[in-house]
């Protein structure tokens, strides 16, 4: 078994393209969960313990944001368990890599709870607007539901174009990773969302950070969708 050093050295050099990933993922999330899937395949996990692991993390900070009211404890406890398994969902398929344990199975069920889990904080999230948010009016009780909806289509629309697309030959060659497109996409990262709990210290604060971010993926999002939508039209 290689050590750590070692494990950490293989899995530098065996990182998925950094094309279409937002520089949080990329300088960031990826480099914390290398750390982590290290760890891992020293502890002796397989790549589905690992997922698992990063579900019962988020489902920590999912239970937090739903039961206790914001305040700046708060806020610190619901970001670190959120960045955490953030990047536990990242080593899974960087111990899977390591490994050679990869799975059709391992990728389902890393992008079952990929979806579960932005099902599950935006309803928490909901719920703590319900129970501690000072809201003026009961509409804002719909902004955790738009969010939602716009979350999990944006996470559907690009898996689902992503596997379309390995139905067609490679082609030649692909650009290289643009700096401009990785920072576009920063609001639609979940680890900049990640970020954004530490303003639960605050709930004014946080309502209008949340607000913010809600309106810059529905935007990426319709930009998003019309360019899956040409790309899969090209015959």
């Amino acid at each position: 078994m290689l050590t750590i050093r070692a494990a950490l050295d293989e899995l530098a050099t065996a990182q998925k393209s950094a094309k279409g990933v937002s520089l949080y993922s990329r300088y960031i999330n990826r480099p914390f969960g290398r750390v982590l899937a290290a760890i891992a395949y020293r502890a002796g996990l397989s790549p589905n313990q690992v997922t698992l692991v990063s579900a019962a993390v988020t489902c920590a900070a999912v239970a937090l944001i739903a039961t206790v009211a914001p305040s700046p404890g708060l806020a610190v406890g619901v970001f670190a368990a959120a960045v955490l398994g953030f990047a536990l969902d990242s080593a899974d398929g960087q111990v899977a890599r390591l490994t050679g344990r990869g799975s059709l199975a391992g990728e389902w069920l890393d992008h079952v709870i990929d979806c579960a889990k932005l099902l599950a904080i935006h309803a928490a999230l909901l719920v703590s607007f319900y129970r501690f948010f000072h809201l003026s009016h009961a509409a804002s009780l719909l902004i955790p539901i738009c969010f939602q909806f716009v979350a999990v289509v944006m996470f559907f629309g690009g898996i689902l174009t992503e596997q379309l697309k390995r139905r067609r030959p490679s082609a030649a060659a692909s650009a290289p990773p643009s700096t401009m497109r990785a920072i576009a996409l920063l609001p639609a990262d979940y680890g900049v969302f990640c970020v954004s709990l530490l303003f639960l210290a605050d709930q004014d604060a946080f309502f209008w950070v949340y607000v913010c971010l809600l309106v810059a993926n529905a935007l990426l999002l319709g930009a998003l969708l019309v360019k899956w939508f040409r790309e899969l039209a090209v015959a």
